[in-house]
This record gives structure tokens, C-alpha cells and sequence, in this order.
């Protein structure tokens, strides 16, 4: 075994200093992310139309939906590297670098053909409104021309956060970002290409940023290092990735799936809806977005010192994690309800579509604090290699429990403030579920009792 070419901080640093020092490139790769996103809703909503930015809203649950699959077998990925990054390991840090590769690859194909073929049955298929549903099909399949970029730089992405390297990523985050906004003024202010412009923007964009991504593992000197020559499915490694890959590739499609389906709910109250809950859902972004960063890094360090058999760091990392998450939530939950109104205007000015997403976004602003600790628990315990019982907490309650709110609500009392409920309902429910196995699971006592023994 081979020590990594650079020093290791996540496993021997101050804990929170480090935390601070991993989370702040994620973070702020987050928010360059969410900025491009929100520059396409303002851009279309503002040069495009209402319709236009209801076929921009509706179509990000569709492309969670199929992709996240492949996004949570990823995220399985970077904790087995993670873990072998940590132990210093050459040989398995290698073979699990090119058999994540190689698999995201082909997935990433796979998901480009089968979602160009699908979108119009997909977009029929949750009740796009009839006059969104053109631009819908035509945003999403260009999006998904681009998914195999997509797939590429959320691997090569998270490879990189895996090894500690938080930075890199953000830089090319911030040239995605730049370049889509240039892209999206060029596309649909100037060139008046209309929804397609946007579409294919974001896609370029994209591709730019797994390009920069991969010919960065390329060119390191470390033991994580890209050989395109060695790309190869490891069986071991595979089944490795495959364990705890499956289950979060599973809880991500699924829970996307739920989304999907209350997304059907809003659309059933026409296009302004849409729209509205389509722009606050951006802002929705922008808030979870340190909790989302936070978590992040929270399973990388989890899996580093796990892999350093530094167990201890774990418990104090998590207790960090869950105190910045809480401050982070209540802060920005309280400067958005502030200024919503405002927000919102800068979407749209259509005060029906404004009215649908204040009402939506009065719901969630109380409720985020109880996701974060939802958040933040679940990627802790994935970090330790555990990533069913998550799942199951996830899915238990981000899709069963919700799509049964959404029906009983329906039947007995339907309106759009109860579609609206069931995001902080359930939001609730899985934190209680994930403190409960927190605190008398055994994600972290086996690994303990095995360093006793």
C-alpha cells in the first residue's frame, strides 16, 4: 500500500476547522450550480414566457427521476474510494476508480437513449398541462442529449470530494457557470432560440464541466489517478460498489418517483402553479444548499476515518455537522420568508404564479431545519458503508408516506395547500425515524467492537 501523495487533513486536522475548510468549495460549487439552474427559470420566465418557465419546472422532477438512479450508485462509489483512499490502499483505490468509471459510462448512455425515446410518454404521463406540454418535451430531451455529461461529472465530481479535493470542483463549477449564463443570454436574448436555447445552454455547460473534471484525474500524481486504458468492471470492486451503491441508487429514483407524482398534483392546478412552485423551487434550492454540502462532506470524512480507523473523529464530526446544519437552516429560512415577495418578482411578474408560490413556500420555511438533520444523519451513516437502513427511512418516508398523504388528502380534502403539506409531514417523520437509528444503530459500534477485538 502506498500513502496518498498529499498530506490527509479530513483525518488528521481539527475537525470543524477542516469541516469549514471541505464544506466551503462545496458549498459555494452548490450555489454556481443553483445559479445556472435559476438563470435558466428567470431568462425563460422573463424572455420566454409563463408556459415556457412551467415546462422548465416541471421537467427537473422527470430528470431527478431517471437520473438519480445512477447519481446514488455514484454516491455508493465514492464511499467505497473514500474508505480505500483512507486506508492508503493503491491497488483498491485503482480498481475502484476505473470500475466507477467505466460503470457510470455506460449507464450514462444508457439513460441518454431511453430517456430521448421516453420523454413524450413521460410528459403525458404526470398531466403536463396541455399548453407546457410542447415545450416540455422539447426542454427534456435535449436535456437528456446531455446526460451522459452529466452522469460523467457527478462521478468525476464526487471522486474528487472522496479524495478531500472540494476545490477543483468548484472551479469548474464556476466555468459552467459563467459559460451557461453567456450561453443563455447568446441562446434565447440574442439568437431567439426560445426554450431550446436554454435547454442546450445548460447542456454545454455541463459538458464543459465533466471534460475539466475528468482530464483533472487524468493529469494527478496520486493514487486516485484516470487511466483511460484501464477502464474495466473489477467483479469484487463491483459488488462492493454494487452493495452500497444499490440502495441509494434506489432511494434516489424512488424518492424522485414521489416527486414526480406530486408534481402531477401541482400541474392539476394549471400552469401558473407550475410556474410558481417552479420558482420557489429554485429558492427551496438555494436554502438546503449548505445543509446538501454539509452532508456531503460529512460522508466523506465518515468514510475517511473509518478507512483510518479513527473512529472517534466520526462521533465528533457528526455533532458538528448537525450544529452548523440547524444554524444554516434557521438563518435562511428566516432572510427568505423575509423578502419572498420580492424573490419571487424576480421570476416572474405574473401575480397569480407569485400567489401559487408564496403559498407553497409558507409551508416548507418552517420545516427545513428538521430536514437538514434528516440530510445530514442519512449521508453520515452511508459514510460508515450502511446505506440500507437510509434508504429504506428515505423512501419509507419521502414516497410512501407522501404519496398516501397526497390520495387520503385528495379524497377527503383536496387543495393545493394540502399537496403543499406533505413535504413538511414527511420531512418530519424521516427525522424522527433517522434519530431513532442513529442513536441505537450499529453503523458505528461494529467497527468499534472489531478494533477491540
Amino acid at each position: 500500500m502506498a500513502a496518498p501523495a498529499t498530506g490527509n487533513r479530513i483525518t488528521e486536522g481539527v475537525i470543524w476547522k477542516e469541516l469549514l475548510r471541505f464544506t466551503a468549495p462545496l458549498l459555494l460549487g452548490n450555489l454556481f450550480q443553483q445559479l445556472y439552474n435559476t438563470v435558466d427559470s428567470v431568462i425563460v420566465g422573463r424572455f420566454i414566457g409563463t408556459h415556457a418557465l412551467a415546462a422548465v419546472g416541471s421537467s427537473f422532477p422527470i430528470i431527478n427521476m431517471i437520473i438519480g438512479f445512477f447519481m446514488g450508485a455514484g454516491a455508493g462509489a465514492g464511499v467505497v474510494l473514500a474508505q480505500n483512499y483512507g486506508a492508503a490502499d493503491k491497488e483498491e483505490t485503482h480498481k475502484t476508480v476505473h470500475t466507477m468509471f467505466a460503470l457510470m459510462t455506460l449507464c450514462g448512455i444508457a439513460v441518454t437513449v431511453l430517456g430521448y425515446v421516453l420523454t413524450p410518454w413521460i410528459i403525458r404521463a404526470i398531466s403536463t398541462p396541455k399548453e407546457v406540454e410542447g415545450f416540455s418535451i422539447l426542454y427534456l430531451r435535449i436535456i437528456f442529449l446531455g446526460s451522459t455529461f452529466l452522469v460523467l461529472y457527478n462521478t468525476a465530481g464526487g471522486a474528487l470530494r472522496s479524495v478531500g479535493d472540494s476545490k477543483r470542483p468548484l472551479y469548474y463549477l464556476i466555468v459552467a457557470s459563467v459559460l451557461n449564463i453567456i450561453l443563455d443570454l447568446l441562446f434565447v436574448v440574442v439568437f431567439h432560440w426560445g426554450i431550446a436555447g436554454a435547454a442546450a445552454a445548460t447542456v454545454t455547460a455541463i459538458a464543459v464541466s465533466a471534460v475539466l473534471s475528468i482530464l483533472a484525474m487524468m493529469r494527478t500524481d496520486d493514487i486516485y489517478r484516470l487511466r483511460l486504458r484501464d477502464l474495466r468492471i473489477h467483479g469484487a470492486t463491483l459488488r462492493q460498489i454494487i452493495r452500497i451503491g444499490l440502495p441509494m441508487g434506489i432511494q434516489q429514483t424512488i424518492i424522485s418517483f414521489s416527486n414526480t407524482i406530486v408534481q402531477r398534483y401541482f400541474n392539476i392546478y394549471g400552469a401558473a402553479a407550475v410556474a410558481g412552485v417552479g420558482a420557489y423551487n429554485k429558492v427551496d434550492g438555494l436554502i438546503i444548499m449548505p445543509v446538501m454540502s454539509l452532508s456531503l462532506a460529512a460522508t466523506t470524512f465518515v468514510g475517511q476515518n473509518i478507512g483510518a480507523k479513527k473512529y472517534h473523529r466520526v462521533r465528533v464530526t457528526a455533532r458538528a455537522v448537525y450544529l452548523m446544519s440547524t444554524i444554516c437552516s434557521v438563518v435562511l429560512s428566516l432572510v427568505v420568508w423575509a423578502m419572498l415577495g420580492p424573490i419571487l418578482h424576480v421570476f416572474t411578474d405574473d401575480t397569480e404564479a407569485i400567489a401559487y408560490g408564496m403559498q407553497y413556500a409558507y409551508w416548507l420555511l418552517p420545516a427545513y431545519v428538521v430536514l437538514g438533520f434528516a440530510q445530514c444523519a442519512g449521508n453520515i451513516i452511508r459514510g460508515s458503508g450502511q446505506s440500507f437502513m437510509p434508504m429504506f427511512i428515505s423512501v419509507m418516508n419521502f414516497c410512501v408516506i407522501r404519496v398516501i398523504w397526497l390520495v387520503v388528502s385528495g379524497t377527503l380534502f383536496p387543495s393545493l395547500d394540502a399537496v403543499c403539506a406533505g413535504y413538511p409531514l414527511t420531512w418530519l417523520t424521516a427525522a424522527v425515524m433517522m434519530a431513532i437509528y442513529y442513536f441505537r444503530g450499529n453503523w458505528l459500534r461494529r467497527f468499534e467492537e472489531e478494533q477491540i477485538e
